[in-house]
């Protein structure tokens, strides 16, 4: 039995963040601008390239938004968003009084079909008379969208591009960093992402003229007077110097972080090859590059988990993602959506085993906030939410570690 808890993505840090936190203390940079957000910002704009300009934000969810609203998304208006994925890629779009219109995902890399897409854009237009005002794909778990095709659809029509690669830093697609494609690209550092600052994000833009855009934004949209002037609505949402040191020295072993996910996902690959039922989410081709920030399976319905009867015969307690996260008590143990019973068995068989995993995102079409919003799917998400669960992929997750989870999941196939 192993004696320790295995989360699923945890950051590691690099021994080099609290030289630049002290650093900010000893020189009275404790707000939300100086040395180190202009370094990290620097050293982000240098990984990514591609001429492309950053703004350090205080989270992710912060950088849809700033980035929907450079875009003109206002109230009455509608944005397309894939809705496989976290709730913070639509949430923002609600934000500015606009509706997200949801599609579905394609089957090769679990994100927004292109075709989907183009069916969804011509049946708006019909529908409202004018086109949607954005388009947000989304890396989930870190796998590349076929960007090029959407980014080919997107154009025939004019509606801006916003790459929600909160999860896929690092990723690439033939050769190019996501986030680089579109107009604006999303990036997160929250505690379990790639790298963290804590909490965190950043918007990468296209060039100076729209970084300061965004920055004026961030920081309240005050005008340039002797007194506060305000004749826009801004928001505080600029990185403090302190979480900025802390991505400082994360950036330091970004590089180290990428391959130690990918060695993970090799290992998987390797040690559930010959496990019948158990499918191990992979690069559909040498075009995709995942970072692999999640390592995912699915079940077939068809395997049987010891412990079946079991579940779903308790309510959880607590939040999913965390101790930070706070909850509801829900309305019962059952939901009208919610993986197969296979999928929660070996779930409560790895928490048993001290092993954190949890089901793949619950698609945001099959929400209940979103219940009223227009979807255009085709049942790949919710097949996938059905059957798929995510396994422990982070920096402080070992070989042995890999070892034992494959060898519980083994031990728990009936």
């Amino acid at each position: 039995m192993n004696n320790k808890r295995i989360y699923l993505c945890l950051a590691h840090m690099s021994g080099r963040e609290m030289d630049f936190v002290q650093e900010a203390f000893d020189t009275n940079w404790v707000v939300p601008l100086g040395p180190n957000v202009n370094g990290f910002e620097a050293d982000l704009e240098a990984f990514v390239g591609e001429g492309k300009k950053v703004v350090a934000l205080s989270a992710g969810t912060a950088a849809v938004h700033l980035a929907l609203l450079a875009c003109g998304v206002g109230p009455g208006d509608e944005v397309l968003v894939q809705s496989f994925t976290f709730c913070a890629s639509s949430h923002p779009v609600t934000y500015l009084g606009a509706t997200p219109v949801f599609v579905d995902s394609e089957p090769e890399t679990w994100n927004m079909d292109p075709d989907l897409l183009e069916t969804a854009i011509r049946d708006r237009i019909a529908k409202t008379g004018r086109a949607p005002k954005a388009i947000v794909p989304v890396a989930l778990y870190g796998m590349p969208y076929r960007i090029d095709r959407i980014l080919s659809v997107a154009d025939r029509y004019g509606i801006p591009v916003v790459e929600d690669a909160a999860e896929g830093l690092g990723s690439r697609f033939d050769g190019q960093v996501l986030g680089t494609f579109g107009r604006y690209g999303v990036l997160s550092f929250n505690g379990n992402k790639m790298i963290t600052t804590s909490g965190g994000g950043a918007l990468i833009c296209p060039d100076a003229a729209a970084k300061q855009e965004i920055m004026f934004y961030a920081t309240q949209a005050r005008e340039a007077y002797p007194y506060y002037q305000h004749e826009r609505i801004g928001y505080n949402y600029r990185m403090s110097n302190i979480c900025a040191g802390i991505g400082r020295g994360q950036m330091t072993v970004l590089d180290d972080h990428i391959a130690h996910h990918k060695k993970l996902q090799a290992l998987y690959s390797a040690l559930l090859a010959g496990v019948p039922g158990v499918t191990l989410h992979e690069n559909p081709s040498p075009r995709y590059d995942s970072n692999f920030w999640l390592c995912t399976v699915t079940l077939s319905p068809e395997l049987r988990v010891k412990g079946e009867d079991k579940a779903y015969a308790a309510a959880v307690q607590g939040a999913v993602g965390g101790a930070a996260g706070v909850t509801h008590a829900g309305g019962g143990v059952h939901t009208a959506h919610e993986p197969n019973r296979n999928v929660e068995a070996l779930r409560m068989a790895l928490d048993a085993a001290g092993i954190e995993s949890r089901p793949l995102w619950k698609p945001m079409h099959l929400q209940p906030v979103y219940a009223a919003a227009p979807a255009y799917v085709n049942g790949v998400s919710e097949a996938l939410f059905r059957t798929g669960l995510c396994l422990p992929s982070g920096p402080c997750v070992s070989e042995d570690d890999v070892r034992y989870i494959v060898q519980t999941i083994k031990d728990a196939i009936a």
